[in-house]
């Protein structure tokens, strides 16, 4: 049931994802801004051809296959049902939505449109709906892994029942 909930949950980010970058190519100029949270966030209209800070500027194909087997391994992880936790799961569709939101943008116009911007701290880099779901889904995904990973999900090696198996 987790599956469906927070499969649906990233479905719905990766829309909203797509739809704010469609927003913003349409309402806004590159580099131009305007005012969301005033003295707090706005929004301006990016395009960012690498990673984060703009590292691998350029390397659009590297992204792309890095970005693909990351995803590839988190899919892989849930179709094992190796997370069975809901906050691993949802750590997992909070990444694969993030990731499929910038995918799509790579592919499509060969940069990702970036638009959030803190006005308290102009030197963060801007960024985007998919990223956000990327950093939280890695958050979480690091809170699971530490604190409930082991009590949960860990596949027991001593012949003890496993629960992923049935048994």
């Amino acid at each position: 049931m987790y599956y469906v909930i927070f499969g649906l949950l990233g479905a719905a980010l990766l829309g909203t994802d797509q739809w704010v970058k469609a927003w913003v190519v349409g309402h806004l100029q590159l580099g131009e801004t305007t005012s969301l949270f005033p003295g707090f966030l706005e929004l301006m209209r990016v395009h960012n051809y690498g990673a984060a800070w703009s590292s691998f500027a350029g390397q659009k194909w590297l992204l792309l296959g890095v970005t693909g087997v990351i995803l590839a391994a988190v899919l892989w992880v849930l179709a094992r049902r190796i997370v069975r936790h809901p906050l691993g799961i949802c750590a997992c569709c909070l990444i694969l939505s993030g990731g499929i939101g910038n995918i799509i943008d790579r592919l499509r116009l060969g940069y990702v449109v970036d638009m959030l911007h803190f006005q308290f701290w102009p030197s963060y880099p801007t960024f985007n709906v998919a990223d956000v779901c990327i950093v939280s889904g890695a958050i979480l995904g690091a809170i699971y892994y530490v604190l409930l990973y082991e009590k949960h999900d860990r596949r027991k090696t001593d012949g003890a029942s496993d629960p992923a198996n049935g048994q």
